[in-house]
């Protein structure tokens, strides 16, 4: 880059020499690796909070167990020394599952979309619709001409209409 040094580059930058390399070799910048944890004091109890949750099923809605109170009973009945973020954590993921396996509920599914910025738009052309329009000017649907003959009368039948 303008022929700087990597040694440079770092120094201009205030960044490590080994963070200019990998800008250098790629512009995305590594995916973050999350160690996965794991809670061996939680463990023993997980047969206990299943327990809990599968009750959970039956029970009314306002008398279902909350993380807390799951937290509460390990320590009042089991003596358990976990953390309640560990409990809730645990308890989050194993609601949803344990619902999924009794049939109370689907798993979600995210499918993320990729649109690419400014490429596209939806247009509300009142009388007409909405209407997909590529912003590089071309209409995308069969009745292309009247809509840019009709966008003036539509904006002045709008207008006249909210009067």
């Amino acid at each position: 880059m303008d022929g700087l040094s990597i040694r440079r580059l770092a120094k201009k930058y205030r960044v490590a020499r080994r963070t200019v390399r990998q800008a250098l070799a790629s512009a995305e910048p590594p995916s973050r690796k999350t160690p996965v944890r794991v809670a061996p004091k939680l463990d023993q109890f997980k047969p206990a909070i299943d327990e809990m949750l599968k009750q959970d099923l039956v029970a009314p809605r306002k008398q279902r167990h909350t993380a807390q109170r799951i937290f509460d009973r390990l320590i009042d009945e089991h003596r358990a020394e976990v953390s309640y973020s560990t409990v809730r954590q645990y308890v989050k993921a194993r609601r949803v599952r344990i619902e999924y396996e009794a049939g109370k509920t689907s798993l979600e599914v995210f499918i993320p979309q990729e649109h690419a910025p400014g490429a596209e738009a939806e247009v509300d052309l009142s009388p007409l619709g909405w209407e997909h329009i590529n912003l590089t000017g071309d209409y995308n649907w069969p009745r292309a001409n009247h809509i840019k003959q009709g966008a003036q009368a539509c904006g002045e039948h709008r207008n006249e209409n909210h009067r």
